[in-house]
């Protein structure tokens, strides 16, 4: 979503309650390049309204995969389920990292849909940049949500 369509007032408490990082894979601002975005956690494609309700920080990469999807399959069962709400779920009951710091696995089915449709386990390029945040002792993050 474009920064300029939410009020400053709005995207400074968004950015607050989201402790300046992303809501799926907890990178922090002050370690991504790009500006992390205000998304809809329902999208405005499925309906979701651009209330602050509906309002959370994604990152660019985070963003794109998730899309207009909702929910996704999990993968242990086949069965359809809710992508992750940020904002009144908590992390750490539907994801923790791998013993390497490198992956976010899934420990719910909302957890295990929303690693394998936001690709939270297996983007390349998150990979690669979680390897040096590790190497750089930054990473991973200590105080899970």
């Amino acid at each position: 979503m474009p920064h300029d369509s939410v009020p400053a007032d709005v995207a400074r408490r968004v950015r607050e309650a989201a402790k300046n990082r992303c809501g799926y894979c907890l990178s922090p601002q002050h370690l991504v390049l790009a500006r992390l975005e205000i998304e809809h956690i329902v999208p405005r494609a499925r309906g979701g309204k651009s209330d602050e309700s509906n309002l959370w920080l994604s990152c660019p990469l985070c963003n794109r995969h998730k899309a207009d999807r909702t929910s996704a399959a999990d993968p242990e069962s086949g069965n359809e389920a809710a992508l992750f709400n940020p904002r009144c779920q908590r992390w750490s009951e539907h994801f923790c990292w791998s013993p390497d710091g490198l992956r976010i696995v899934g420990l719910t089915p909302t957890g295990r849909a929303t690693v394998a449709a936001l690709r939270l386990a297996d983007d390349p390029d998150a990979l690669v940049v979680r390897g040096y945040w590790i190497l750089a002792g930054w990473h991973p993050p200590v105080d899970l949500v």
